[in-house]
C-alpha cells in the first residue's frame, strides 16, 4: 500500500499546511487524489464543526480569510459538493498541483504513489483590478 502527503504552499513556496494519507493503491488519477484530499479535510472539519474551514476550496456561503474560510455559522460540509468545486477550480486554474517535481495538468492523469509522493497544492490568487 502507498501513502501520499498533501501539502499546501504559497506561490513563493512557503508551506502552509500538510497531512498524510496511507493505505492507498499504487496509482491514482489526479481527480481521485483531489477528491480524496477534499473528503479527508471535510471529514476532519465535520468531526468538530466550527465557523472556520481550512480547506482547498471555499464552501458555499463562506467568506475568504487568511489561510481559510469563515462560515456564517458552525455547520457540517458536504464533501462531494466540495470535491466538485475543487475539480472545477483545478480545471479553471484556481490552483495547480505538483506531483513530486512536475506539474500535473489533467484530472485523468495517473500518478505513481509508490515513491512516497508529496502532492503540493498552490492556490492562485487573482490580481487586484484584473
Amino acid at each position: 500500500m502507498a501513502a501520499v502527503t498533501f501539502r499546501d504552499e504559497t506561490a513563493a513556496g512557503r508551506p502552509v499546511a500538510e497531512f498524510q494519507v496511507e493505505g492507498l493503491p499504487g496509482r491514482m488519477t489526479v481527480r481521485e487524489l483531489i477528491r480524496l484530499r477534499v473528503r479527508e479535510e471535510v471529514a476532519r472539519h465535520n468531526a468538530r464543526p466550527t465557523d472556520r474551514f481550512n480547506g482547498l476550496v471555499r464552501p458555499d456561503d463562506a467568506e475568504t480569510e487568511l489561510n481559510g474560510y469563515r462560515l456564517r455559522a458552525p455547520r457540517r460540509i458536504d464533501w462531494e459538493r466540495q470535491a466538485d468545486i475543487a475539480e472545477r477550480a483545478f480545471a479553471g486554474n484556481g490552483y495547480f498541483v505538483l506531483a513530486g517535481d512536475r506539474q500535473v495538468e489533467d484530472l485523468d492523469e495517473e500518478v505513481d504513489l509508490t515513491t512516497g509522493l508529496n502532492l503540493v497544492f498552490v492556490k492562485l490568487v487573482p490580481l487586484a483590478g484584473g
